[in-house]
């Protein structure tokens, strides 16, 4: 049952974020690209001003990919406003599968699984959300392509499913300020989650993903905010490589925080 819906169905939170009039293309950004070996887009909106600091425009905005486990943010939305998802402490347990991150090879509560990015975790909560109300959801969002093909528990990740990163962006600013149509304690409980780094310089919240294109090439995400002197700031990293052995679990992390300092984050001084 979908819980508490009637203050959200006429709601449909439009995800995107970029216009072409609050836009500078960087190009000194094209070097980290350049030396990793990949394609890809970045892009940072500064909150006060509603200015966006991009590069590679024509992918950032006009382009769509699957989300991979950047989905977790809204699975996790969707499962806790439908209940399917008690709370962060909720634990499912291990199916016994053993997959490639030790991390998952046990059992885990929310919190836990979204932190290690468990795909069977997320996977089972699809599961009890069921496909008509993961729909509906992914409808009332207006969530990229919003096309579920296949099992529920996997369209984030077989191509059938795609978003821009300025969606991606979009949806992360309006987490940030609780402007999704889900309840607000809820969308606290996703950012608590998403926030990895708390210093005296800054706080750098963010979800990772992983997937794979149709054509093979490995599609790496970050997306998030980093909050220097409680001025938000909204990013999405995505880069794309055809290498087989491409190391995306440390290469994408190296990139994002590279290039934010790069743009003089995290020293506190923004």
């Amino acid at each position: 049952m979908i819980r508490s819906v009637v203050p959200f169905l006429l709601v449909i939170a439009l995800l995107s974020a970029c216009s072409s009039n609050n836009v500078k293309q960087d190009k000194s950004l094209q070097k980290y690209f350049d030396e990793n070996k990949v394609e890809g887009c970045f892009a940072i909106m500064d909150n006060a001003s509603g200015k966006f600091t991009v590069h590679n425009l024509a992918r950032y905005r006009d382009s769509s990919y699957l989300p991979a486990s950047t989905f977790k943010i809204v699975n996790s939305l969707i499962g806790l406003q439908t209940g399917k998802i008690v709370n962060d402490s909720m634990v499912i347990k291990w199916d016994g599968v053993t997959r490639r991150v030790a991390d998952w090879n046990k059992d885990l509560t929310m919190y836990e699984a979204f932190r290690v990015s468990s795909v069977y975790y997320y996977q089972e909560v699809a599961r009890r959300i069921g496909k008509d109300t993961m729909q509906f959801w992914l409808d009332s969002l207006g969530y990229g392509t919003k096309k579920i093909k296949g099992a529920v528990d996997s369209f984030w990740l077989n191509n059938t499913l795609k978003v821009t990163p300025d969606e991606q962006l979009g949806l992360v600013k309006r987490l940030y300020f609780d402007q999704l149509p889900f309840f607000k304690s809820y969308q606290e409980v996703v950012k608590r989650a998403m926030l990895f780094e708390e210093n005296t310089n800054y706080r750098l919240g963010y979800k990772t993903g992983w997937g794979f294109k149709e054509n093979g090439n490995a599609i790496g995400w970050v997306v998030g905010w980093i909050e220097e002197n409680k001025h938000p700031y909204f990013f999405v990293l995505n880069i794309e490589s055809p290498d087989k052995d491409f190391d995306m679990w440390t290469i994408r992390m190296k990139m994002l925080k590279d290039i934010l300092k790069h743009l003089g984050f995290m020293e506190g001084k923004m």
